[in-house]
């Protein structure tokens, strides 16, 4: 019987085994597809299941309702990033006013001058790669070569969960299926690239392999009240560095989904890294070693643990 609600992951239960959808209840893993009927054509993966949300999470909720017996016991599966892959990881950029706050005071310390700290009229989002770049909560984050300036960037994700376009801010949370935590790992010293009329290099800083753990699994929508008010902590090596809360985003979840479907067709499975809060290594001169351990909690959404290697 489910009491807090299930999770949505991708397990598998054999060395090699080919990764599929599994369901969350209590510390047991059953076979997604074994909860769902043959209305629901891809049951075997997370996101094929996405792409039916609405019918699937009611089929799941429902199977779920009454005490089961069978699946395995969460700590004997192998964990995958909970959806293999994401079509587009879509990241929104300076988002948290506490993030805000610590970046206008490393400008203010350099140039003599504070930045404006108002509202933007829309939010601001660059892109980051899915599968060479998403890697699950236990795997190691292989740190690359040409940087020696990896920050870490704890964040709240947000999966669509039905195509969407063209939506309004006042419906926009009924295109969103759950939430996942992400790491959006930055090579700092990648940030800008001098000699060339585009100076700031997206590409570099943002998108390298292991550059963005996902996990540990999916919280549906349903069973979390209200995502604009949860508790967010990261540490390194136990050191909390990251210490902040939902509310405190500039533009808001529904802003932001209302945002990107007037730009693009947002479709089942997406991501939205909602944005960072305060507390990155930048402006304390602190990066990624080998040998960290990386670990964001975020209300809710489970526990997403990495360590870095060279």
């Amino acid at each position: 019987m489910i009491e807090n609600g299930y999770r949505l992951l991708s397990y598998s239960d054999a060395p090699g085994g080919a990764p599929r959808a599994g369901v969350l209840a209590g510390d047991m893993v059953h076979d997604a597809a074994s909860l769902l009927s043959a209305d629901i054509r891809d049951a075997a993966s997370v996101l094929g299941i996405l792409r039916q949300w609405s019918e699937a999470h009611a089929q799941i909720h429902a199977a779920l309702a009454a005490p089961r017996s069978g699946g395995k016991p969460l700590a004997s599966v192998t964990l995958h990033a909970p959806i293999l892959y994401p079509g587009t990881l879509f990241c929104a950029g300076a988002n948290y006013w506490d993030h805000l706050a610590e970046m206008a005071d490393i400008a203010e310390r350099t140039t003599g001058k504070r930045p404006s700290m108002t509202k933007g009229a829309e939010p601001w989002f660059f892109l980051k790669t899915t599968a060479g770049s998403i890697i699950a909560s236990g795997a190691d984050v292989h740190l690359p070569p040409f940087s020696q300036q990896v920050d870490w960037e704890g964040e709240l994700g947000v999966v669509i969960g039905r195509t969407t376009r063209n939506i309004s801010e006042a419906d926009a949370m009924q295109a969103v299926a759950g939430f996942v935590i992400v790491n959006d790992l930055s090579a700092r010293d990648l940030m800008k690239r001098e000699g060339t009329a585009f100076i700031y290099d997206w590409i570099g800083q943002k998108c390298f392999d292991d550059g963005a753990p996902m996990g540990p699994w999916l919280t549906p929508a349903a069973y979390i009240a209200d995502p604009q008010n949860l508790a967010m902590k990261l540490s390194v090596n136990g050191v909390v560095k990251q210490d902040s809360n939902t509310s405190k985003m500039v533009h808001n979840i529904a802003e932001q989904v209302a945002y990107l479907s007037r730009h693009v067709t947002l479709q089942p499975g997406d991501v939205i890294a909602t944005g960072s809060p305060a507390g990155v290594g930048l402006p304390r001169g602190e990066f990624l070693q080998a040998g960290d351990e990386c670990v964001i909690e975020i209300e809710g959404c489970g526990v997403l643990r990495n360590k870095m290697v060279r």
